[in-house]
């Protein structure tokens, strides 16, 4: 594969980013319902609350108002799957909402009758969510980025880095360092091999 253009390089990086906090979330997940380690309500809220912030309201309008419009215009054969990923986007924030209060549910009321139901209804969610996300960004790998480094000029791609790099991930660029504090949160306050903190004992 030839050299990548800078905005797909940085659209891998993020994507890599995500899925690893999103592969996180499960590690976590299952390492309670295990019994190794206890929930870390404050970790998951992190995660989610990252997720939120960054990739649906930073990365998904930059793929879907120029990435995507510039696709549509020259490939009317993709505009199926360009309307499948917006569609994915339009209901990213939404779906991000119902995990944050699923989860809060969950934490509030673990010790109640119906706690049980409730950590179920989260665990449930978030690996729907996962999974749904990972299927998404391998889309926009496997189908999208090869499209566009067929049918887009080096001035559309100017264009795409100059608006990528504007606000970058903060897991992988200290470019905006608003994010960093969150950054720091999750690195550090994630067990091994998650993030740099302690593994945790049962």
């Amino acid at each position: 594969m030839a050299a990548l253009h800078t905005a797909e390089r940085i659209i891998r990086e993020e994507h890599r980013a995500l899925a690893s906090v999103l592969s996180s979330i499960l590690l976590l997940l299952d390492a309670a319902a295990a019994g190794s380690a206890a929930t870390d309500f404050t970790l998951l809220r992190a995660m989610l609350f990252y997720v939120d912030e960054f990739p649906e309201r930073l990365h998904h309008p930059k793929e879907s108002e120029l990435l995507f419009a510039k696709l549509r215009e020259r490939a009317p054969e993709a505009r199926a799957v360009l309307d499948r990923l917006d569609h994915d986007h339009a209901r990213g924030e939404q779906s991000i909402r119902e995990l944050q209060h699923l989860l809060l549910g969950w934490e509030m009321l673990d010790d109640a009758p119906d706690g049980g139901l409730r950590r179920a209804a989260f665990e449930r969610a978030a690996r729907h969510y996962v999974r749904f996300y990972l299927e998404h960004m391998r889309c926009e790998e496997e189908d999208v980025l090869p499209l566009a480094r067929r049918l887009l000029g080096e001035d559309d791609w100017q264009q795409l880095a100059r608006a990528f790099a504007a606000n970058r991930d903060p897991l992988v660029s200290d470019h905006d360092t608003s994010y960093r504090p969150l950054f720091l949160r999750i690195l550090h306050t994630a067990p091994a091999p998650i993030g740099l903190g302690e593994p945790k004992a049962a």
